[in-house]
């Protein structure tokens, strides 16, 4: 009999486990409050967050000529660099399943999605070479931009 065992399950599973049931509350260090403090404001009022990505797009073989290899990998490492931007800016959201049969893993898959809207990015520097397009590109945030 197969069983599907989500990911979710598991990492709940494991999170108990690790935390246990204990409602001892420790004492506070004065380094825990300071830890507090930096986590509350990520981003100041007079401050900017420069966020940089370098992604990745390979050449297709089928093309007709070099420059519409050029141009194709080229949008294929702008969208890389925007999903990893995304990524550092609104999370990876992660779903897992795992399906066993016999206590052994017969299939396990990880799907993997991110949903935001990047604008202001700028593309710093491209290179081609040998088929591989690195573009870089910076993304810069400000508290004024999250405040309406």
């Amino acid at each position: 009999m197969k069983k599907v065992i989500s990911l979710s399950l598991f990492v709940a599973l494991m999170t108990a486990m690790f935390v246990g049931c204990s409602t001892k509350e420790t004492p506070k260090k004065e380094s825990d409050k300071s830890i507090a403090v930096a986590k509350e404001e990520v981003l100041g009022k007079n401050t900017s967050l420069r966020l940089v990505a370098l992604g990745q797009g390979v050449a297709p073989t089928t093309t007709i000529s070099p420059a519409q290899a050029y141009a194709l990998a080229k949008k294929a490492a702008v969208a890389d660099a925007y999903k990893i931007l995304a990524e550092k800016v609104k999370g990876v959201r992660i779903e897992g399943e795992d399906i066993i049969g016999n206590m052994m893993i017969k299939k396990s898959s990880i799907h993997t999605s991110v949903n935001a809207m990047i604008k202001g990015a700028n593309i710093v520097e491209t290179n081609f070479k040998d088929g591989l397009c690195e573009v870089e590109v910076e993304l810069t945030l400000s508290h004024s931009q999250f405040t309406h």
